[in-house]
């Protein structure tokens, strides 16, 4: 059975105009979802969240749900189009051990972002014989810019980052994280090569928009508000139907973020051989 879970956030807490709102995270949503019925799932199998929906209690629960209720043979995609950041890691000794990659539910000034840790702990429940695609349409780092002027005027040139600095904290961190010893120093190492990054271990496919020292754009794509690389990724799919084994979806997509001058390069991991089997197999 194919099952999903989509999240597309362009209004932050508070409710209406106030938040570090987007424009292109729903429409990315929507198409998300239309793009999965035309690859084979069920419109009554997709669960979708927005906005005031897209609490973090409300994403964890349905991920759960997602997860745990799935079989073998069963094939998930859990995709986010919305704001990200890092936060710093803290152990229980109070040592800093690494950097964590978050996004941000619709209430997180509130409730917190859900880190990689939350998601770990989550996927760590998947079954042996599921099929899992992470898809994130969001910015992973705050290397790319201090840019929140995620405005109201639409003209042609609107483009936004889906990022949300680091609070002072994280930030100091984040600067000094090259010359601290961290538990993550090979992660980073590899996250910095092209797109396919082999993580051996790993039970799921990760489909991010831009390497984590990059930011993620949405900008107007023939008169609607859309993330680059969602738009892409379901031009491709659509256009296959589905039937497109990993890596040569993953290279269209960077060619295609690349013949419009994006200023991100997307990124896939998983365990290597999954890279030469079709998506949702």
């Amino acid at each position: 059975m194919k099952k999903a879970l989509v999240v597309g956030i362009n209004d932050y807490a508070p409710i209406g105009s106030g938040g570090p709102d987007l424009n292109g995270c729903v429409n990315d949503a929507r198409d998300m979802a239309n793009t999965l019925v035309i690859c084979g799932f069920d419109p009554a199998k997709i669960k979708i969240l927005t906005n005031q929906n897209a609490t973090r209690a409300n994403i964890l629960n349905y991920l759960k749900t997602l997860v745990n209720s799935s079989v073998k043979g069963d094939s998930l995609v859990f995709y986010y189009s919305g704001h990200g950041t890092r936060v710093a890691n803290i152990g229980a000794d109070l040592e800093i051990d690494g950097l964590d990659e978050a996004i941000c539910p619709h209430d997180y000034a509130s409730a917190g972002v859900i880190r990689d840790d939350d998601f770990k702990a989550v996927l760590s429940k998947l079954k042996a014989g599921v099929n899992l695609e992470v898809i994130f349409d969001c910015c992973h780092s705050g290397t790319g810019t201090r840019k929140m002027d995620l405005g109201l005027d639409l003209e042609l040139s609107y483009e936004a980052p889906r990022f949300i600095p680091p609070m002072l904290e994280d930030e100091f961190y984040i600067t000094y994280a090259s010359e601290m010893q961290s538990s993550r120093s090979s992660k980073k190492t590899a996250s910095m090569t092209k797109a396919l990054v082999p993580v051996a271990g790993m039970n799921h496919t990760l489909w991010a928009a831009s390497k984590d020292n990059q930011v993620s754009m949405e900008g107007n794509m023939s008169g609607q508000i859309r993330g680059y690389f969602t738009y892409h990724f379901c031009k491709i799919l659509r256009a296959t139907n589905g039937n497109i084994v990993r890596k040569t979806l993953d290279k269209q997509i960077a060619i295609a973020l690349a013949g419009m001058g994006a200023a991100q390069v997307n990124q896939t991991e998983s365990i290597t051989t999954e890279f030469s089997q079709k998506i949702f197999s």
